[in-house]
Order: C-alpha cells, then structure tokens, then sequence
C-alpha cells in the first residue's frame, strides 16, 4: 500500500517507518525539515516537504502522492520529563494536535484517502478497580493536566471517527521506552531515578501500562493492514503498580532504591498531577488489540527475570 506518515521523524515514527518499509508498503513522510527529508530519502522513502501549520501546503502534498492510508504521529514533547517541562511544551503539543492534526486529516479527505490512524493516549481511563478497555470513559475530572489531555485525546479521536469516508483508527498507545525515549537507560527519566530524583508517591498504586516502541510500530502497521475501524489500546500485558515498576526500574538501573513522599509533599513538589500519576492511575486492557491485530507485545526489559506482582 502507498502510506502517508505524519511525524515520520518522532520516537515512534523513526521505528514505524522502518517496519513499513521492510514490509514492502511505499511510504511518503511529511517533514519540514530539508535534513530530515534527505535521511528519509536514503532510508527508501518519498518525502513530503511541508509545514503542518500550512494546512495548503499540507492538501498539496496528499493530493499529489494519493496515499491509501495515513498514518498521523504528530506529537511535539519535550527531552526531559518533569512538570515544568511538560507545561512548557504543553501548548505547542496540543496546537500540533488539534490544529496540525486537522489540517492532515481535512488533506486526507480532499485526497481520497481511504484509512487514517491517529496515536492517541491509553492511560487517561477514570481511575476504578481493574483495567480500563476502549470503552471506559476518559478522565474528564482527574487532576488539571490529564484532564485538559483527557479532553484533547476526546477530542482528536471523534474528529476523525465522525470524518465520513474515512475508516478513522485512534491507537491509544501505553507509556513508551525503548531507544530514544524519557525510560531508556540513557533517558531523562532515568537519570532522575538515578539521582533519586523520581519518587514513589504515597501508597504507589497508580497503575501503569507500558509499550516498547518497537512494538507500537508493528501495532500501527497491522493497524494499517487490518485493523477495523475504531479504537484499539496499545499497550503491553503488564499493568503495574509504580511501586512495583519505579522500584524494579531502580536495580535494573543498579540505582539506589526510589524514594518514597507523602501525598502531602508531592502536592507541594509536583502538584495534583503527580499525585495523580503516583495514586490513582489506571491500567488498560490490551485484548481487543491481542484479538484483532494479532498483538504479541514483549515483556518490560526491566522485569525480565524479576519477580513482581501485576495488576489486574
């Protein structure tokens, strides 16, 4: 198939390209970056130079290479992980979203295209016993940050599922690590927990879904070869309590055992959003994605051999 990628260059786009071009599909990735255009170029693929804001430009170039499928991983994150950080990329994540985002899709449209799949986010299902599935609702009412996030995700994903004439498919995707992300052993988060910078918040038992990006890469494109319209979570067979992963994390890292504060500091310290992730988090089901997309995610590389308790 001729697929279209939009945030081909991303931490998940770099790994996805690769797959689709393995694969055999003819693959056209939007960047607009001349750089970037000349490594996608000696990787196999057609670049698409344009700015996602340009929303005339962005019609040009869909219209031009007529893709069957588009696949958006659009995202503008920053390099570390901390809530300063993240406030301070929170604007320009959203616009690239909301606003970048529209723009792909409305092209998509104009050029006939047939399939389009967005990433979206798995964890923010309201916070209750067991694990959220593609039908829990989204936590509307949680801390400030997720429940802005829990608002755009919402809103991002019934853009497209209400778009007519197009199979629209959010990929709600678990927390990310593997090469180039906040969890490898070289990233951000990383060095936090080695500098015990990454606490265990009060009883620990928010509950965390994971994905390598190596396996949302093979997701999305069994997605984009059979997937049914809809949403699928992403995530791995592990849902765990941060107690249990922050602190398996920690000796796989051979860095001293996480910290542990009170609701009450890390109100002080973090927020109600650090709280929130720390206490209240749910995990999520990956067996609608196990069912219909053949989903086979490997075990987290920080657990194997150890023994730890899941959540379920």
């Amino acid at each position: 198939m001729k697929i279209f990628v939009a945030g081909a260059t991303g931490v998940i786009g770099r790994p996805l390209i690769a797959q689709l071009v393995a694969k055999g599909h003819d693959v056209v990735a939007l960047t607009h970056s001349s750089e970037n255009a000349q490594t996608l170029a000696e990787q196999g693929v057609e670049p698409a130079l344009a700015d996602v804001f340009d929303a005339d430009a962005v019609k040009a170039a869909l219209v031009r290479t007529q893709p069957e499928v588009v696949i958006e991983q659009l995202t503008a994150l920053p390099k570390t992980y901390t809530g300063e950080s993240m406030s301070a990329a929170a604007a320009l994540n959203t616009r690239i979203r909301r606003e970048g985002g529209a723009n792909v899709l409305t092209a998509a449209q104009a050029a006939g295209v047939r399939r389009y799949l967005r990433q979206s986010i798995a964890f923010w299902g309201v916070p209750g016993t067991g694990l959220a599935n593609e039908e829990t609702p989204l936590a509307f009412d949680a801390s400030p940050a997720v429940a802005a996030d829990a608002h755009t995700v919402t809103e991002i994903e019934r853009r497209l599922l209400e778009t007519p004439n197009i199979e629209g498919i959010a990929l709600r995707y678990g927390f990310l690590y593997g090469s180039g992300t906040w969890f490898a052993a070289d990233g951000d988060v990383a060095n936090q927990v080695r500098q015990q910078q990454f606490p265990i918040v009060g009883n620990g038992e928010g509950v965390w879904s994971w994905l390598h990006i190596e396996d949302a890469a093979i997701a999305t494109v069994a997605a984009a070869e059979q997937g049914n319209p809809g949403i699928y979570l992403i995530t791995d067979d592990r849902p765990l309590e941060v107690r249990e992963w922050l602190s398996a994390y920690a000796r796989w890292l051979n860095a001293p055992p996480p910290p542990q504060i009170s609701v009450a500091e890390a109100l002080k310290v973090g927020g109600a959003d650090a709280v929130y992730y720390g206490t209240q988090m749910q995990g999520a089901s990956n067996a609608k994605a196990k069912r219909e997309l053949n989903f086979q995610p490997r075990s987290l590389e920080w657990l194997v051999g150890a023994t730890v308790a899941y959540a379920s």
